[in-house]
């Protein structure tokens, strides 16, 4: 198995680290898991947004067939709400909770009730403006909703992002700083400073010490993603539950979710966490037992190019992930190829989890796959970028 080099943001240290870690601080324990539960009305909220509609869920027989298991389905967020990823769940969310919480109304309210009541506070008090970082997607999903709700944002981008994706962000009405030389986590960095200094709300879906709720109610929200899958999992296989998912890894707000959601349902469920080579800051942490920023590089898999994982993320994603793997460039861009040739788009990030399934099961053994329901999450739609050599 290949191996790929890391280095340590803080300290220097570099190191050589193996593609599949098999985490041993995993906890399969039921009383670790079973104080979660979900807030049904989360997924009401959802339902009540302008466009709302369930994503698919692809199931896979030819595949599953090829790779010796009993069922693949790949959950495909190339669509929601007419944005090409799943951040918007978490991102209206947040967004709704912080506006009540400025308005002092409660979470049941409603979206035009919102709307009305942001246009009186910012005819009457300063606006209600929020203010954030993205590499692309996390951006355009605040952006939009704080277009339904008429609230100003200013989104911080590092310099490598391109032209292209910061003009999306202009499209929904964002004030867009590049940092030219800038890294996602100096956008983090530039974005907080912002926040203290106006007063602003910063919406972000990575937590540090003291910036943490903003980041559950991010987590809290992708839930129904989760609700959702259950149910289509549900309807193909007459009830039987999956029991492997695999799922990318940025900052790990979306990793936290799935990890709850399928370690509440069930201690044994496999959770396998996937990283770019360029940035594998979970897995990192995970060889170290505690929390690591490392030096990022470039990667095709720019949603997941984060050197710094969340706070209230990690103690989650250390406990309950399986295995923690790398995908490289080439892989991602091949298993782009691979669902672009079934009808299925994809962009690298959504594609990684199929790298990564690929990548894990031959480390299984027949009688380990046999009975093995996987559920890929493809977490972007497509987009271009530099084919790897």
């Amino acid at each position: 198995m290949s191996a790929y080099k890391v280095k340590h943001l803080h300290s220097g240290e570099e190191h050589e680290r193996p593609a599949i870690l098999v985490n041993n601080h995993h906890i399969r324990d039921k009383a670790r898991w079973e104080t979660y539960a979900v807030d049904p009305a989360i997924e009401a909220f959802h339902r009540h947004l302008p466009d709302y509609a369930e994503t698919t869920l692809h199931h896979l027989p030819s595949l599953a067939a090829e790779l010796g298991v009993a069922r693949v389905f790949l959950k495909d967020e190339s669509t929601r709400f007419g944005l090409p990823a799943f951040k918007i769940l978490g991102a209206s969310w947040a967004v709704h909770r912080t506006v009540c919480e400025i308005l002092r109304l409660p979470p049941t309210t409603s979206l035009e009730i919102m709307r009305r009541a942001v246009s009186d506070r910012n005819a009457s008090m300063p606006a209600v403006r929020i203010v954030a970082c993205t590499e692309g997607n996390w951006g355009r999903a605040l952006t939009k909703m704080a277009k339904f709700l008429d609230i100003s944002t200013t989104i911080y981008v590092p310099g490598l992002m391109s032209e292209y994706t910061r003009n999306l962000l202009r499209v929904e009405s964002a004030e867009v700083i590049v940092l030219d030389d800038g890294t996602y986590d100096d956008c983090i960095a530039a974005a907080r400073d912002d926040a203290q200094r106006t007063g602003a709300s910063l919406i972000m879906d990575t937590s540090w010490e003291g910036y943490e709720r903003i980041p559950q109610w991010v987590v809290d929200g992708y839930t129904s993603i989760l609700a959702e899958t259950d149910r289509q999992v549900s309807s193909f296989t007459n009830g039987q539950k999956a029991s492997t998912f695999f799922v990318s890894v940025g900052v790990g707000s979306w990793a936290h979710a799935v990890v709850m959601h399928y370690k509440a349902a069930d201690p044994n469920s496999c959770i396998i966490a996937v990283e770019p080579e360029a940035a594998a800051c979970l897995k990192e942490s995970l060889h170290c037992g505690k929390l690591r920023a490392i030096s990022t590089g470039h990667t095709i898999m720019a949603g997941m190019c984060c050197g710094t994982p969340s706070s209230i993320a990690f103690p989650v994603l250390r406990d309950g992930v399986s295995v923690a793997l790398v995908v490289n460039e080439k892989e991602a861009h091949e298993s782009v190829c691979f669902l672009r040739a079934i009808d299925i788009n994809a962009g690298p990030c959504g594609a990684a989890t199929l790298s990564a399934m690929r990548k894990y099961l031959v480390t299984l053994s027949r009688e380990e796959r046999n009975d093995m329901v996987v559920v890929l999450f493809s977490t972007e739609g497509p987009r271009d970028y530099d084919i790897p050599i």
